[in-house]
């Protein structure tokens, strides 16, 4: 009888991936078989880059990692899930601010979906600061971001706000 693979899915915008998004999903590989980082496709938000930019800003930046899977998906995270055949979300935790709406998140969806398990991941001490939002911010502003995104994303935040000047 073959076992069965642990999937767990990685959600957000990832607009732009940052290095604390991929220590999360470096992270995520340890405690599962395979970590689906799933792009949010959501109308309530106008991202910079485009859904096949993030994707393919997130493969650069995983290159190495066989076990990881970009997608995309929108409506509820937890038919996402379970259409998947997962059990399990990661999600990342950087301050308190984060808990009380991860927490708020994570029980709807455990009312929506028990058999979905909510793991948080706290961020490392050197991105805990760091939020897409900010980093968009900063690089528009010609702020150095280069400690805290993956070279791929810096090079892309760069031609976007030139463009844009």
């Amino acid at each position: 009888m073959s076992q069965r693979r642990s999937i767990a899915i990685y959600p957000g915008t990832f607009d732009p991936i940052t290095n604390g998004h991929a220590d999360i999903v470096r992270r995520g590989l340890k405690l599962f078989d395979q970590v689906v980082v799933a792009l949010a496709d959501n109308l309530r938000k106008q991202p910079l880059f485009s859904l096949k930019e993030r994707k393919r800003m997130i493969l650069e930046t995983l290159k190495d990692e066989a076990r990881v899977e970009v997608d995309s998906f929108n409506g509820l995270l937890v038919d996402y899930v379970r259409r998947r055949d997962a059990r399990f979300v990661i999600r990342g935790l950087r301050a308190v601010a984060d808990f009380e709406y991860e927490f708020q998140f994570a029980h709807m969806n455990r009312q929506l979906a028990p058999e979905v398990e909510t793991i948080f991941l706290m961020t490392n001490e050197d991105n805990f600061f760091v939020s897409s939002s900010l980093v968009r911010e900063v690089a528009a502003m010609g702020g150095d971001i280069g400690r805290v995104v993956p070279p791929v994303v810096l090079s892309a935040l760069k031609k976007k706000f030139n463009k844009l000047r």
